[in-house]
């Protein structure tokens, strides 16, 4: 089947981020993709002064969009993220949306990016976010899918239970920025996909320049063998991948780690 990641660019104008985001999906369908990603906070700039300002509910503005256009084009879209507010509190949120417009999936963020790099980045989400608690899968007629968002990716105990729960396509909508991303954003993927033989796909933003924040870009997705089987630059476009579940299934049978697992002498669960 064919995925389709949407590399959009995000102003601060949501209108605007909204219309050309389900623009973007209307081609990407005509094009054949029956899986497609957006961007973490695809719908306003990506900063703690900003998810306030830009929070919705679940349902609200950005996700009845997402809903219409899903069914449209009678697709599967990973609606990247937003910032939504529930119950008083700020969550980064995925939902995902079946080619019906019904909600399959909603994750909130389970990882808060808080870190300090001395002299290049200093970010704290827990300022204004807080943290979900939840795995989050979805079922296709192609395979299961596991989601995760951006700084989620680094944890690799949360890869390895998809993996065990059946997932074939791990899907993180991510902005990592100018440090973390030449040093580790495609590194880590090849790492999740190599450990689990699944599919990785990552989404990000364009870049800007001129934002407060500047993501890398480079959405990418990787193949079970740790290929890089498809890569953006840094500019708005969308990429196109055909998911090949025979391969999967191939690399399994060569190289059977997940048979040969000693469980007797470690393991890692799900706990809720």
């Amino acid at each position: 089947f064919r995925l389709a990641l949407i590399q959009l660019h995000v102003s601060a104008v949501k209108s605007d981020n909204l219309q050309r985001a389900c623009g973007l999906v209307r081609e990407a369908s005509a094009k054949g993709a029956k899986l497609v990603a957006l961007p973490e906070c695809f719908n306003s700039p990506y900063g703690t002064q900003y998810f306030k300002e830009y929070a919705e509910k679940i349902p609200g503005e950005s996700t009845q969009k997402l809903s219409e256009v899903a069914k449209e084009c009678s697709i599967y879209l990973i609606g990247g993220s937003i910032p939504e507010e529930d119950g008083g509190k700020l969550y980064n949120t995925c939902t995902v949306f079946g080619p019906d417009g019904a909600l399959l999936a909603k994750h909130r963020k389970v990882h808060l990016f808080d870190i300090n790099v001395p002299g290049k980045i200093q970010f704290k989400e827990s300022e204004t976010l807080s943290p979900g608690n939840s795995f989050s899968m979805f079922d296709t007629p192609y395979c299961k899918v596991g989601l995760g968002i951006c700084y989620d990716m680094r944890f690799a105990e949360m890869a390895q239970i998809y993996g065990q729960k059946g997932c074939q396509l791990l899907i993180y909508p991510g902005a990592f920025n100018m440090t973390t991303g030449p040093a580790h954003w495609e590194l880590l993927q090849r790492g999740r996909a190599v450990d689990n033989q699944l599919y990785v796909a990552t989404v990000s933003p364009a870049r800007d320049e001129k934002a407060s924040y500047v993501a890398w870009g480079h959405s990418t997705v990787v193949n079970p063998w740790g290929e890089v089987i498809a890569k953006a630059g840094a500019e708005e476009t969308v990429v196109y991948t055909d998911i090949d579940l025979k391969k999967l299934a191939e690399i399994r049978q060569q190289i059977p780690i997940l048979s040969q697992k000693r469980c007797d002498l470690y393991g890692v669960e799900m706990k809720k």
